[in-house]
């Protein structure tokens, strides 16, 4: 009795630390419906909160798309000037921009107000966008490289 009782412990054991994934529950009334959700890395979940951020204070001139509007609103999709100008497009979301600036050779002269984002709003978008819509990047955005940008 006490090696089958043993041997149920270590099969519940192992199967448990093999599966590294978040189970998450959600109570829908007296229900309860459980959901696996796979953990992300640090990047990922930064993303998640700028798409966020990006839907509430971007995506009105840029669009769902990240193509922008053309001569009015740049692109961010395959966007070289966010790949070549990352001190710049960061500053750009923290402080906002003003005058010219050319984007996959196209000049736009326009104004971006600043949104008034934190730090940490400021990287979470900016690793959205950054790898969004054909955009890549090698070095994630981090609040502290953020707070290090002046104006």
């Amino acid at each position: 009795m006490k090696k089958t009782i043993l041997l149920i412990s270590v099969t519940v054991l192992l199967l448990s630390c093999k599966n590294s994934e978040k189970k998450e529950s959600i109570k829908i009334g007296t229900a309860k419906i459980s959901e696996t959700k796979k953990e992300q890395t640090p990047l990922e979940e930064s993303m998640e909160r700028g798409g966020l951020v990006y839907t509430d204070f971007c995506m009105q001139c840029h669009l769902g798309n990240g193509k922008g509007v053309p001569g009015n609103f740049p692109p961010l999709a395959g966007s070289n000037w966010l790949k070549d100008k990352r001190t710049e497009s960061i500053q750009a979301v923290k402080y906002g921009q003003k005058g010219e600036i050319v984007v996959n050779n196209v000049t736009y002269d326009g104004i971006m107000v600043p949104m008034g984002l934190s730090d940490k709003e400021v990287a979470d978008v900016m690793n959205y966008v950054m790898n969004s819509w054909g955009n890549t990047q090698d070095t994630m955005v981090t609040e502290a490289e953020v707070a290090k940008i002046k104006e």
